[in-house]
């Protein structure tokens, strides 16, 4: 799955356009590496998202194209 609708499906960020500039400015960091909104996300890897001044780590845990709101917490790990 494309990094900047994770993003969204996940509920990290709330609209995929926003994913999408944040990746196009290279404040989404994978595994330590800018990535482009375009990047295939994994289970496992590593996502740092910079907002300002506030940064926040995430730990990929499942990949699923649609998820409820109860559902989109299970996705990820906050680090």
């Amino acid at each position: 799955m494309r990094l900047d609708k994770y993003l969204k499906v996940s509920r990290i960020i709330k609209r995929r356009t926003v994913a999408n500039e944040l990746c196009d400015a290279k404040h989404v960091q994978v595994n330590g590496k800018a990535a482009r909104a375009s990047y295939e996300v994994k289970v496992g890897d590593v996502l740092e998202i910079q907002i300002g001044q506030s940064l926040t780590k995430y730990e990929v845990l499942s990949i699923s194209e649609h998820a409820t709101k109860e559902n989109a917490a299970d996705m990820y790990k906050s680090l």
